[in-house]
């Protein structure tokens, strides 16, 4: 039985990543609120891993980790404060740094770990009002390469980028009918993303199926990146 951290494993992609890997699994879940889920292998830990006061439970041989958060904060770039810029970077990179650099000697005794990150379709592909948002998770690809190539053979890193995806954090973006369908015509394979899609994919990158494969950013969009 492995034994993978969660970062953000309360709601969407995370939750549905958590509740996807305890059927086989043992998962640890850190976030500032509790998951709605409860199984024999799930335990969870109630920390802000933006908090400078944070403390970070010990968890011996982490043979993978998921950093799931994620913003979405859409302006025009005139309209974007030092403070959005800040508050995005923050949750999204630094944040991320701050527990891959905490958690890097468990994952060491693994031999064998995983970590996939979240970035998102708009570093690929040029979308107005992302530039916030594009500009952190464009960062965490570039992190996403480096410790790929730093962190070989012992640690395989991976990111997934998704298009919109029907989570609680994009509720604004789906809440009426018009917006819901206007996001399905822009998708190639005309739907949008569900949670389920991108856990599948992080439960992969995990897993011992992908263990040739890394430095890489998994593209689950819908097409909208390529096509």
């Amino acid at each position: 039985m492995a034994r993978y951290l969660i970062i953000g494993a309360s709601s969407g992609i995370g939750l549905s990543l958590a509740q996807l890997l305890s059927e086989n699994h043992q998962v640890i879940n850190i976030s500032r609120t509790e998951a709605p889920f409860s199984h024999p292998n799930f335990t969870q830990y109630s920390v802000d891993v933006q908090s400078d006061q944070a403390e970070f439970p010990a968890i011996d041989g982490i043979d993978g980790l998921a950093f799931c958060p994620g913003s979405i904060n859409l302006k025009p770039f005139h309209r974007l404060s030092m403070d959005d810029f800040t508050a995005d970077w923050n949750l999204n990179f630094l944040a991320a740094v701050k527990v891959l650099q905490y958690y890097y000697p468990s994952m060491k005794k693994s031999r064998k770990a995983s970590v996939v990150l979240f970035s998102t379709v708009a570093v690929q592909r040029g979308m107005p009002f992302h530039a916030s948002i594009a500009g952190a998770k464009g960062a965490i690809e570039g992190l996403t390469r480096s410790l790929a190539a730093e962190w070989a053979p012992i640690i395989r890193v991976n990111a997934i980028a998704p298009s919109l995806t029907d989570t609680p954090m994009s509720q604004g973006l789906l809440n009426t009918d018009a917006k819901k369908q206007s996001s399905i015509d822009r998708h190639p394979l005309k739907r949008i993303g569900t949670p389920q899609d991108g856990a599948e994919a992080a439960a992969w990158l995990l897993s011992d199926v992908s263990s040739w494969v890394s430095g890489q950013v998994i593209h689950v969009d819908g097409g909208l990146s390529v096509i």
